[in-house]
This record gives C-alpha cells, sequence and structure tokens, in this order.
C-alpha cells in the first residue's frame, strides 16, 4: 500500500492505510468486547483487547512488508519497517477510547456486560467517525457517503445484536 502516489508522506506511507488502521482497529476492538465482554473482568477484558490488537497490529504489518515489500531477495530496512509501523499504529490506538470507557464504567459500578455494552458502543462510534471521515477524504458525498457510513453502522449494529442476543443466549 505505499508507492508515489500525491496521498504518500516523505516515508513513503499513505494517509489513506493509516485511516484504514483506525478503520480494521475499531472492527477489532468491537469484536473483541462483543465476544468475552461479560466473560472477562472489566481489567482483564481491557488488557485482552490491547494485547489482541497489538498482536493483530504486528502480524498485519509482517505479512505487509515480506508480501508487499520485499524485493530482490531483500528485506525492508529499519526506517522503511519503522515508517509502515509508525502508519498502522492507529490499529491499536482505535481502541483507547473504548478501552477507557470501559474501565471508567466499571470502575462506577457497571456490571461486566454492562461495561463491555459501554465500550463497545463507544467502538462503533469511533468506526462510524472513521468511515465518515474516509468517505469525506476520498471526497465521497451525498448518498455514497451516507451509504458508506451506513454500511459501517450497520456492522456496528450486528455486533451490538450478536453480544446481546446470540452470544448471551449460548451460554
Amino acid at each position: 500500500m505505499t508507492g508515489t502516489s500525491p496521498d504518500t508522506t516523505a516515508a513513503g506511507t499513505s494517509p489513506g492505510r493509516r485511516r484504514a488502521a483506525g478503520i480494521y482497529g475499531s472492527i477489532v476492538t468491537a469484536a473483541i468486547l462483543t465476544a468475552a465482554g461479560g466473560a472477562l473482568p472489566t481489567v482483564g477484558l481491557a488488557l485482552a483487547v490491547v494485547v489482541t490488537l497489538v498482536v493483530y497490529w504486528v502480524a498485519e504489518e509482517y505479512a505487509e512488508l515480506l508480501g508487499e515489500h520485499v524485493e530482490g531477495g531483500r528485506l525492508p530496512g529499519r526506517r522503511q519497517i519503522g515508517a509502515e509501523l509508525a502508519a498502522t499504529w492507529p490499529m491499536v490506538t482505535a481502541s483507547y477510547g473504548p478501552v477507557a470507557v470501559l474501565l471508567l464504567a466499571g470502575l462506577a459500578g457497571a456490571s461486566r456486560s454492562a461495561a463491555a455494552n459501554t465500550g463497545l458502543a463507544v467502538s462503533v462510534l469511533l468506526l462510524v467517525f472513521h468511515v465518515w471521515s474516509a468517505g469525506r477524504v476520498a471526497r465521497l458525498r451525498g448518498w455514497w457517503l451516507v451509504l458508506a457510513t451506513s454500511t459501517a453502522a450497520l456492522l456496528g449494529l450486528m455486533l451490538i445484536l450478536l453480544k446481546n442476543l446470540v452470544l448471551l443466549h449460548l451460554h
């Protein structure tokens, strides 16, 4: 995802890559809160979200660097690796708001499930914001922007329904 397009930074990574990483991080955060919310203590859930995202981030970059940037039998240099890691760090930082709200809800006395739902709601709102922002940068207007943003909102609502209807009834 690097190149020489006008939407490329001096380090060779595109701002679009940062936006995509934020979207992906929001989705993974919501998925973890969906799958483990209520099953883990609040602090354990917060740690699970951040640690899982760090592992996903490293794995994503490992695959990207090997799959896209190995040329002529040579691995990318430290500078390129650092630039790529920095470009996709929003995958991890996308969890900070939802995790903070999760922990605050737990400190305020919310049950595990209610704290997870609060973090999940923030994660879904963040996902919608990231998609709306990416759509605006991509110059989507009108119905196209509404469609892109609504798709993110629908994905988030599906995760909330999954957590609160399907997963609760399976346990």
